[in-house]
């Protein structure tokens, strides 16, 4: 694979892993729909989705930048991806063998949604599942390291991790409003008591997944 296949993989897996965000009730959808139900107003869904990725879109930006900050070091960008992609599958066991949700989440109040999706999605280590995927995208750049300055590193590397972010959170948001405007107004909460499906395992698998592809890539 070429390292413009390698790139677009890479880019669609940041979509990808969006959409399996958004549809994981963990992420929050359900309390864009509960918002909607208690102030019977469909504006509620929306506004309740927009604090939902703006929080999201912060815990991605948090964890992608000081990696951000790592990468100038050009010559370590080996030993980074595989330490990241280590902490990746970490996390991944730890949840597999931690069932219990975070007791923290629950005292965040209703009204702070972005407070809450931030929460959420860093401890469930959401950003982190990115970081071997954006590491890869780095390493698919050309350029030459060993000659530019550690600013244009840096800056070049933080425009991919914006980047990354905001395409992982638009595809996030966006699976995401298309389960919470289904149940609002068609499907009610009858499909949430009856349909309801926990993503918990499947998310742990999924960091170890992630981890261990990275490390066969490493090179």
């Amino acid at each position: 694979m070429n390292g413009l296949d390698t790139a677009t993989a890479l880019w669609w897996a940041v979509v990808a892993s969006g959409i399996y965000h958004g549809i994981n009730p963990g992420m929050g959808w359900p309390l864009a729909v509960s918002a909607a139900l208690m102030d019977k107003n469909h504006n509620s869904l929306f506004k309740a989705l927009l604090a939902l990725a703006t929080g999201h879109l912060l815990a991605m930006a948090a964890i992608l930048f000081p990696f951000t900050a790592l990468l100038f070091l050009a010559e370590w960008q080996r030993e980074i991806q595989i330490g990241a992609a280590c902490l990746v599958i970490g996390l991944g066991l730890y949840l597999v063998f931690n069932r219990r949700h975070p007791r923290f989440l629950a005292r965040v109040p209703p009204s702070r949604l972005a407070l809450w999706s931030f929460l959420a999605a860093t401890a469930h280590g959401a950003g982190l599942m990115l970081v071997p995927i954006y590491l890869g995208i780095c390493r698919t750049i050309a350029s030459d390291s060993s000659h530019a300055a550690a600013s244009d590193l840096m800056a070049g590397n933080a425009k991919i991790a914006i980047a990354v972010a905001l395409t992982h959170t638009l595809a996030m948001t966006v699976s995401g409003a298309v389960l919470a405007f289904g149940v609002y107004h068609w499907l009610g909460l009858r499909f949430l008591s009856k349909s309801w499906f926990n993503l918990d395992t499947v998310w742990a698998l999924s960091l170890i997944l992630v981890g261990a592809i990275s490390l066969l890539f490493v090179h």
